[in-house]
């Protein structure tokens, strides 16, 4: 597990998005709906992929997906995104999920979702084309 600075997101790490929770994607309970959340990582996760692939790519697979605590509606989800291993045509991103919640008066910051999505680089044909070289 990562430090957490005072705020309670991931210290020296930008968020690839932050997003709030409405009512709109909640259900009954008032918990927020998971392939909402699902979908939160997913676009989280090609942000990284996109700009090392310097182009198109694909969603192959969701590798782990670990649900940790519900979202409530008003949580102001922050998604970070890390590519940790990559292959000829295929990139594998770690994404964390934090909400920072309003409670009593302060803001509780809880890490509610961590997931491992491989995304492929593909070609104008949506064919898979190998990565780039590394960049530097």
């Amino acid at each position: 597990m990562r430090d957490i600075s005072s705020t309670g997101l991931p210290p020296g790490r930008m968020p690839q998005i932050r997003v709030p929770a409405t009512p709109a994607v909640s259900n009954k309970g008032g918990n927020i709906f998971g392939g909402w959340i699902m979908s939160q990582v997913d676009i989280a996760g090609s942000i990284p992929a996109e700009m090392r692939a310097c182009g198109r790519i694909v969603t192959r697979a969701v590798t782990s997906f670990e649900f940790k605590k519900p979202v409530f509606v008003g949580d102001l989800l922050s998604c970070y995104a890390e590519i940790v291993s990559e292959g000829r045509t295929s990139m594998s991103v770690f994404v964390e999920v934090y909400v920072q919640r309003v409670k009593e008066g302060a803001i509780e910051c809880i890490k509610v979702t961590e997931a491992t999505v491989v995304y492929v680089a593909i070609d104008r044909e949506g064919r898979p084309r190998p990565l780039p070289p590394p960049p530097g």
